[in-house]
């Protein structure tokens, strides 16, 4: 018991000695997503502040593919050193219920560091679209089922679920047309061949700034400063509150003091002027979540969309 005890201690010093000294050198940060998207453009924000909070560069390498695993295997697999941690998307708390088998164990094979940014939805119609309102929505919806259609940017999408929850919160139906990626599904809502569409905010905004769609409610918790005289969607169904986002992850089992020190870096990069006015011109708001809160909100999340796939049988080929 005494040996047992002794190599606990020993092991436990030279955890905390390692963490100390950390980081010695570079740190990647695997982007689940190509350049030039949403979770790259976070990446390349915080990164940089991180670098100078931690005296060591943070470089962002994108590893994007198959809705973000080939990037998650990477890091899953990596020494749980904190030398690779991963930017990813909301994405991560849907694959574990979307797809049969990941090449990691799922949302059990990662610990958050802090969630960057939540952007809530749009739920946007074509101008010509009668109903001027979440409510005239679904009364038109339960008037005709099946008759109203809506875009996303492909099966499980993050357009996809928002549609399906919002389906499934007013008891109605609707038909889903999925398209191969965001911007032809916009196109179209754009060109009146769907009507209603569950944008994303810095996708649609310009064009509901410019009359080419009208925003009947936005999808968080509350009205966004983007869109002030656009009401939240829980002002008419009670519970619906859906956001993409992004957050930072690190191996399962990287050292607490190493978590902690990610986790002051992120939380000083988020505080910068400059990150705080990029997220909020594109619609977004920055969360005060450390690791336990980002765990317990990646979780709940995980628990959400695998309960809204389930229930509309959504598969992905």
């Amino acid at each position: 018991m005494k040996k047992a005890a002794l190599a606990a201690l020993l092991l436990a010093a030279s955890s905390l000695a390692f963490a100390q000294a950390w980081p010695a050198r570079p740190i990647r940060m695997l982007v689940t997503y190509p350049a030039g998207g949403g979770a790259d453009l976070m990446a390349r924000l915080v990164a940089p502040h991180m670098s100078e909070a931690l005296g060591q560069p943070v470089v962002v390498e994108n590893k994007g593919g198959a809705s973000g695993q080939i990037a998650a295997d990477i890091v899953a697999r990596a020494a749980p050193d904190g030398y690779t941690i991963m930017l990813d998307a909301s994405s991560y708390a849907v694959n574990p219920s979307l797809y049969g088998k990941l090449p990691y164990g799922g949302i059990d094979a990662f610990t958050p560091i802090g969630v960057v940014a939540l952007f809530p939805n749009v739920l946007v119609v074509t101008p010509t679209f009668p109903a001027k309102s979440v409510a005239e929505l679904v009364a038109a919806a339960k008037a005709k089922p099946g008759t109203i259609s809506f875009a996303s940017s492909g099966n499980g999408s993050a357009q996809h679920l928002a549609g399906e929850l919002f389906r499934q919160k007013a008891g109605i139906e609707m038909v889903h047309i999925p398209y191969k990626g965001g911007g032809p599904a916009l196109n179209d809502v754009i060109g009146g061949q769907v009507p209603v569409f569950f944008g994303n905010m810095a996708s649609t905004l310009p064009h509901v700034k410019s009359g080419r769609l009208r925003a009947l409610a936005v999808t968080g918790a509350k009205r966004s400063p983007a869109l002030p005289d656009a009401p939240a969607i829980n002002e008419s169904l009670p519970g619906y509150e859906v956001y993409e986002w992004n957050a930072i992850f690190v191996p399962a089992g990287t050292p607490a003091p190493i978590v902690a020190k990610l986790a002051d870096a992120v939380a000083r990069a988020l505080r910068s002027p400059d990150v705080k006015e990029r997220v909020a011109a594109l619609g977004g708001e920055i969360p005060d979540y450390g690791p336990a809160e980002a765990d317990r909100f990646v979780r709940a999340q995980a628990k959400l969309w695998g309960q809204v796939v389930r229930d509309a049988h959504i598969k992905v080929e």
